[in-house]
């Protein structure tokens, strides 16, 4: 029953039921800095993508910053800062607002966490609190390059951090669900290299 729901259009509220599932009904921050969601993909805050000597330590080869920016409302690294403890960065400009178009960033995003993971890396995907932004595009990476459904991929990665997409992100992951479903995207199984390592032939998307 459950693959079929999966198949229909999925909704804010859909979403919003599976995120506050375990917590009946509540929306909770992360209790951690940094989670691992998914093998070699970490979700977390500034303070963890600020922390230089404690990303080296955790093994940590990419650092992707969804909230590129110098407000308070943004996290203000570049290049620089990690090439100098080998690490390769890719930073994003966008605002954890209603309105905000994150879905062209999808594809970028996804292709970084898939080059990680192809080199056998490990990959900290942030934004501010590691809760919208960040976790909207390892979302995205999950269901472009692991070919998850949206409830699939928002139920694995809310099981392992508190999570809160606001409500744009969310319909523009159920915008990419219905795009990718129609493209019959989720009737292929990834082979177990794939799985591992997130690495997909699927081209285009």
């Amino acid at each position: 029953m459950a693959a079929e729901a999966d198949e229909k259009p999925c909704t804010i509220e859909e979403l919003t039921n599976i995120i506050t599932a375990q917590t009946g009904g509540f929306t909770l921050l992360p209790s951690e800095d940094f989670d691992e969601v998914y093998p070699n993909i970490y979700i977390g805050d500034e303070s963890i993508a600020r922390d230089r000597v404690e990303l080296k330590r955790l093994g940590m080869t990419h650092i992707l910053n969804s909230a590129l920016g110098k407000d308070n409302f943004h996290v203000n690294t570049n290049h620089v800062m990690y090439r100098k403890v080998g690490m390769e960065f890719l930073g994003l400009e966008s605002d954890d607002m209603r309105f905000f178009q994150l879905h062209p960033f999808f594809n970028k995003a996804a292709d970084f966490i898939e080059k990680c993971l192809s080199s056998g890396g490990k990959v900290l995907v942030h934004c501010v609190q590691g809760v919208s932004r960040s976790a909207t595009l390892v979302i995205a990476y999950l269901m472009i390059k692991c070919h998850m459904t949206v409830q699939d991929a928002l139920r694995l990665v809310r099981s392992r951090r508190e999570i809160c997409p606001n409500d744009g992100f969310l319909q523009q992951l159920c915008h990419l669900n219905e795009e990718l479903r129609k493209k019959g995207h989720f009737d292929k199984v990834p082979s177990q290299t794939d799985n591992q390592t997130g690495s997909t032939t699927e081209q285009g998307l």
